[in-house]
């Protein structure tokens, strides 16, 4: 038996459609960023002045929400949530990459950069920006590279000024083949642990000591519970800004350019901030007295170089020998 529709009713019906359909497409694009650091972050702030900028470039067009401290997804599982769309923005450490890409382990290897600067001039070169569509097979579209300082090794002993200085010693490290290997070629006993889990590891003697930027460094407090920390600068913990590159290339050309545009300013003012938290932590760090800063001269730097040149040897087919003499070239300014 067939239900007729009263052709009033039928009517009304199609009309509500066609309004709902209407009100639909005026609803703002929602963008969700998600990350896993607290907002008072470099990373926590350039997320939300991505969408202070966003909102501002596209006003009614765009709504980006920010879900900080892995409100939504953690370390663990936020990549497989930008794949299946679930977020739109994520922003993992650098480290993170080498199962979609080995090129990105350029960043790992050790005293690549000479400073901050050569870091910068790398990132932004032809490179460096060709780095963030290295991914797009896998799904995944770079947008920016944000800093979070450049690493400084610390231990539970009294000298680190030469590489024999940490013989036998036991480091944390994040999951890196490239840092594993690194402590290694050192002489060093690298141990994989969570963030987490450091300072207790640190405090308890599991591990012996760690790398990290200064920010990190007084922030967990790690400089209560070393003797020394020595400004090595010998590697970068940057993150770099990812999206799902079906959801980004999908985009109306007005929408991207606007989020673009959002993300370069956005990039500008955490990038600042990294270097004026760091330069502060370091300070605050020396003024606490727990832990001795050591200052490495060219020839300490030098030592440090070349003990660990093996490493760029092991993973420079992986790398591409290529690259890795632009990122070299960096230096030379």
């Amino acid at each position: 038996m067939k239900i007729r529709i009263p052709a009033v009713k039928a009517l009304s019906v199609c009309i509500a459609l066609a309004f709902s359909s209407g009100a639909l497409a005026d609803q703002p694009i929602i963008v969700k960023f998600s990350h896993v650091v607290a907002e008072n972050t470099p990373k926590g702030q350039g997320a939300l002045k991505f969408k202070e900028l966003a909102e501002a470039n596209l006003p009614g067009k765009v709504e980006v929400q920010v879900f900080s401290n892995s409100q939504l997804f953690g370390d663990g599982k936020e990549m497989e949530a930008l794949l299946l769309g679930d977020v739109q923005i994520i922003a993992p450490s650098l480290a993170k990459f080498d199962r979609y890409t080995k090129k990105l382990q350029i960043f790992d290897l050790p005293f690549m950069f000479d400073d901050m600067a050569a870091l910068d001039r790398f990132q932004s070169s032809d490179a460096g920006q060709e780095l963030l569509n290295s991914m797009k097979s896998k799904g995944i579209q770079g947008l920016a590279y944000w800093h979070n300082g450049l690493k400084q090794m610390s231990s539970n002993k009294d000298t680190l000024v030469r590489p024999e200085d940490i013989k036998g010693l036991k480091f944390r490290i994040q999951s890196s083949d490239v840092l594993e290997a690194q402590f290694r070629q050192l002489g060093a006993n690298p141990q994989k642990l969570a963030f987490a889990e450091v300072y207790q590891a640190l405090q308890t003697g599991v591990v012996d000591g760690a790398e990290n930027p200064w920010s990190n460094i007084y922030s967990q407090k790690f400089h209560e519970v070393q003797k020394t920390i020595a400004v090595t600068n010998h590697g970068a913990l940057d993150y770099m800004v990812i999206t799902n590159s079906g959801w980004w290339d999908g985009l109306p050309e007005d929408i991207r350019a606007g989020l673009q545009k959002a993300m370069a300013g956005a990039t500008e003012h955490a990038n600042k901030l990294a270097a004026e938290i760091n330069d502060r932590d370091q300070k605050r760090i020396a003024e606490a007295g727990k832990a001795k800063i050591q200052t490495l001269t060219k020839r300490d730097i030098a030592a440090w170089r070349e003990a660990v040149r093996p490493v760029w040897a092991k993973f420079s087919d992986q790398i591409g020998e290529d690259l890795i003499a632009k990122a070299r070239a960096s230096n030379d300014d």
